[in-house]
């Protein structure tokens, strides 16, 4: 057999492997937590937007929660200002505020649609203030893990409502929602969600089929900074040990907690995924072997 009919049998046999899945995930919902290093290189940020327009075309509706915290932080760095994290949550002053409101919102976010947009995709770009998205209040002050240290984060915000109606509208006339983690607080005034968050509320108010977390490492280890100790599948209340532990900490803590809050609103499967990967998303929804740690009830 010519090894170029040999390869076309090899694609052939994707798909077929793929079938299951897509008969599987047709017409359900998934939020896709997008952020980390696949929003810096040129090469990942167009796998990611393919993965989603290929998702759109099959009859998923993908809905796009993004980051941009390592933009807001040089935004920050070239005004002058330091940034401090407690728990991995941005403390946000006002200042700081309007800031990450220009990157997420006016920037990054804009960015993200055109990019599916010229791919083929048709995408409409959001924030949690648009037709009042996501309503928040103020966080509490945050104790540190670790430590007796209460932070008082500023215009950090914790949701209080999800009013998904919007996206409703949009999935069904075929748009890809691309929301960025903005907050209208109960006085009006603009709230710094972290994005993890905002993805875990609203896979629970969309009643998701998958809650889908792109980040930086493989998964969540047993042993910090241990690939070898790769966790596959992870209950809730093993996730909730290793944060009391120590052993989650930092930025994962709140990549766990949007898994936890998307489960307890009967979310089917959370993943907390390597969006360093190319093509993660096709390999984690479309192969018999997934990759990454799936957090559990």
């Amino acid at each position: 057999m010519p090894n170029e009919v040999k390869a076309l049998i090899d694609k052939a046999k994707i798909l077929i492997e793929a079938l299951p899945y897509i008969r599987t995930f047709a017409d359900k919902t998934f939020v896709i937590k997008y952020g980390g290093q696949a929003m810096v290189s040129d090469e990942l940020k167009k796998s990611v937007m393919m993965d989603i327009i290929l998702l759109k075309y099959i009859g998923i509706n993908p809905i796009v929660v993004h980051g941009g915290g390592a933009e807001v932080t040089q935004m920050l760095k070239r005004l002058g200002k330091e940034t401090v994290f407690a728990n991995g949550l941005r403390v946000t002053d006002a200042e700081s505020m309007e800031v990450v409101e220009m990157v997420l919102t006016g920037k990054i976010n804009k960015e993200i649609v055109s990019l599916i947009n010229r791919n083929g995709g048709k995408a409409v770009g959001l924030s949690g203030k648009d037709s009042n998205l996501l309503v928040a209040r103020r966080r509490p002050p945050e104790r540190v893990s670790g430590s007796d240290e209460l932070v008082d984060l500023g215009y950090v915000g914790e949701i209080v409502q999800v009013n998904p109606d919007v996206i409703h509208s949009l999935s069904r006339e075929g748009y890809i929602p691309v929301i960025s983690s903005i907050a209208t607080g109960q006085d009006g005034e603009s709230l710094n969600i972290n994005a993890d968050h905002v993805a875990g509320e609203l896979a629970a108010a969309l009643g998701a089929e998958k809650l889908i977390l792109l980040t930086d490492v493989e998964g969540i280890f047993a042993s910090a900074d241990d690939p070898s100790t790769l966790i596959s599948s992870l209950p809730k209340d093993q996730a909730l040990t290793m944060i009391e532990a120590g052993k989650i900490n930092k930025g994962m803590i709140p990549k766990v907690e949007a898994c936890l809050i998307a489960l307890e609103h009967n979310v089917k499967r959370t993943h907390i995924i390597d969006g360093r990967l190319p093509h993660s998303l096709l390999l984690e929804i479309f192969t018999d072997h997934g990759i990454g740690t799936m957090v559990t009830a």
